[in-house]
């Protein structure tokens, strides 16, 4: 299978959970929707966090993993909030309400969020790779390992 294939599986895979994910917290049965865009931010961020295992050993402790994914996501959705929300005025979210935000794009409630929503996008990404396209079977760890 090519690069190419696999790439836009992914992406495919990771827009499609993020959007799902986005409309049960919004209430999936209140007549929510979400906006398209947040198919691509999806995508972008699931391939994003798939490549924290390839640039980092399996050895990487999963709480250090998830804290990379979710800086990944905040950084995500900060620039899409500040080019979709901010510069076209989409309005498609904002966290002006809640605690901690920046610019009501980001907020650290949501921030935490993504932080335990990142082990599981790094988990299915692991094993799409391993189950799809033969890659390492994924194994991990709690804390540094001693040398």
């Amino acid at each position: 299978m090519s690069k190419i294939t696999k790439v836009l599986s992914l992406f495919a895979i990771g827009g499609s959970v993020y959007s799902i994910i986005e409309l049960i917290w919004k209430g999936i049965f209140s007549g929510s929707s979400t906006h398209w865009t947040m198919f691509i931010l999806g995508g972008i961020a699931f391939l994003a966090i798939g490549e924290i295992n390839e640039y980092l050993s399996w050895e990487t402790p999963i709480w250090l993993q998830c804290f990379i994914g979710s800086l990944i996501v905040v950084i995500l959705e900060f620039v899409f909030g500040c080019v979709l929300n901010l510069w076209l005025g989409l309005h498609i979210w904002d966290y002006s309400n809640l605690p901690f935000n920046l610019l009501g794009q980001i907020c650290l409630p949501f921030a935490i969020s993504w932080y335990f929503l990142s082990a599981f996008a790094i988990v299915a990404d692991d094993y799409l790779r391993y189950w799809l396209f033969g890659e390492e079977k994924p194994h991990y760890c709690l804390c540094f390992k001693k040398r």
